[in-house]
């Protein structure tokens, strides 16, 4: 039997040691929000060593660089991410996309310390960006992110909602983007709900079930977050533009 070859290249990864976390596409198939990706999306430890493992793992894949920055820790430590393309027989073609560095997301460190383990062998484990991470990181400009968002929140709503603690609860209550789930909350989660309104105010709306008011709530809510992520990437744009040029 043919061996996956995303879990070659997480299996690589692991023999070399490289401290990483599965984001992406990958990662929302682990949580239920089924995205069909032949990539594999990482962030990273951003030091030296780790960055060393790493060189490591790519050339036992035979992984060649395909698009600017080079693989530096200078660049990665500014947002950037570094693309690679695998031409080993067991993973051609596979694409290997890696980061240090989120956008709205904590550090490395912290991300790290929630993260969700997944035994897939005896030898091997997947670390994999916490639920809670993996949406933040969804705050994109681009619109397959706010759809899987959404799908990722409501999947976690509708599998835990008879046992969900309350910091749970109220996580939902924030990041939802759903109008229908959140006047349905609202209705089983009343106090919750209210004590909410303070931290995201379009939660009134919900409360009152008015569902005009919360799909306009929701669409700023939404632009003005694109709108941060576009700000965030266009100096990095410029800098890339400046790296293509000068090749």
């Amino acid at each position: 039997m043919t061996r996956n070859p995303i879990l070659t290249v997480l299996s690589t990864l692991n023999q070399r040691r490289v401290k990483y976390l599965l984001i992406g596409g990958q990662a929302c198939i682990i949580y239920g929000a089924a995205e069909f990706s032949r990539d594999s999306d990482f962030v990273l430890l951003g030091n030296a060593e780790n960055l060393h493992r790493l060189e490591d793992g790519l050339n036992d894949l035979e992984a060649k660089l395909i698009y600017v920055p080079p693989l530096e820790l200078k660049y990665l430590k500014k947002g950037h991410a570094c693309h690679f393309r695998c031409h080993r027989e067991d993973v051609e073609g596979l694409r290997i996309d890696v980061m240090s560095k989120l956008r709205g997301c904590d550090t490395f460190s912290e991300m790290w310390e929630r993260r969700y383990k997944l035994i897939f062998d005896e030898r091997n484990t997947i670390n994999i960006i916490g639920l809670k991470d993996l949406v933040q990181s969804k705050k994109t400009q681009r619109d397959k992110d706010w759809l899987m968002l959404k799908r990722l929140v409501n999947n976690d709503i509708l599998l835990r909602n008879y046992d969900a603690a309350k910091e749970d609860i109220r996580w939902w209550f924030q990041e939802c983007m759903d109008a229908d789930v959140l006047i349905e909350l609202s209705k089983k989660h009343p106090d919750i709900a209210r004590e909410s309104i303070a931290n995201r105010p379009l939660l009134n709306s919900a409360v009152r079930s008015d569902i005009k008011k919360l799909h306009r709530g929701l669409l700023k809510e939404e632009e003005l977050e694109r709108d941060e992520d576009r700000k965030y990437w266009a100096p990095l744009r410029k800098e890339l533009e400046t790296l293509r040029r000068n090749l």
